[in-house]
């Protein structure tokens, strides 16, 4: 097989804190050899909030391999969200073990990059974006009790924003032992740009933020600056951002490479 043409994934990341709490419950995923990143955001206190956020990384990781090169679009696509379904069975298994952890769950938000196409597996209300000749498109829907009654015309955006109610989710990894995963696929091309991040970030940067950030800062640079960014306007949550561009050079030796076919 010739490969006409190579895309070379270069990953950024960063997670903080934020300005309103004691602790991180957030966790994220970057294995550049699978092609797999994430973002998971844990709930449940402190001890049960981060340990499922950590539980949802570690065992996606080890559910994911490399699929074989004649894997069509539908087999990938489902091989990632069962590898979440069983993300999801083993934290409501461990909370059901231990006490201390029980009612613990997480989102997660994955993202998959093989060849010409991302494949994404989503759960709760961390978030997707894919940036592109200077336009942004949210690539995942929120499941919260607020994207819903704006969904159903019941809210309106600047009103969710506003509302108390705007940390409610409606879905999560681990609180139930089967969990619904949304599935989705899209094509990406050299010179993309993908992003991750948890509702820390999604709660005070919105989507003309990111395009500003995005086209003036250099790449490696853009997730400090959205850290600062919502940790200046108020940083009442954690705040993760996994940003991946998609560039067209081999690059050095342990670099991941996909063929773009």
């Amino acid at each position: 097989m010739v490969w006409v043409n190579v895309m070379r994934l270069i990953p950024y990341a960063l997670s903080d804190v934020g300005r309103k709490r004691a602790h991180n419950e957030d966790n994220f995923l970057v294995a550049e050899n699978l092609g797999l990143f994430a973002v998971a955001d844990g709930m449940g206190g402190h001890q049960a909030g981060e340990m499922a956020s950590r539980l949802a990384i570690e065992k996606l990781r080890a559910q994911v391999k490399q699929p074989v090169r004649s894997a069509t679009k539908n087999e990938n696509l489902t091989s990632l969200t069962r590898a979440m379904m069983v993300v999801g069975a083993d934290i409501f298994d461990a909370a059901q073990a231990d006490p201390d952890l029980e009612g613990m769950g997480t989102t997660l938000t994955a993202l998959w990059i093989q060849g010409r196409r991302a494949y994404i597996a989503h759960v709760g209300d961390s978030r997707a974006y894919l940036y592109r000749d200077g336009k942004i498109q949210q690539l995942t829907f929120d499941h919260s009790w607020v994207a819903e009654q704006v969904r159903a015309g019941f809210l309106t955006e600047q009103e969710a924003r506003e509302s108390r109610f705007r940390h409610i989710i409606t879905r999560s990894v681990g609180f139930e032992r089967d969990v619904q995963v949304d599935g989705s696929v899209t094509p990406v091309r050299v010179g993309d740009c993908l992003l991750l991040c948890s509702d820390g970030l999604s709660n005070f940067v919105e989507e003309p933020d990111l395009i500003e950030v995005l086209s003036r800062q250099l790449y490696r640079d853009v997730p400090q600056v959205l850290v600062d960014l919502a940790n200046a306007r108020g940083g009442d949550d954690n705040i993760t951002v996994v940003l991946i561009h998609i560039a067209n050079d081999l690059g050095p030796e342990g670099r991941l490479t996909l063929p773009a076919s």
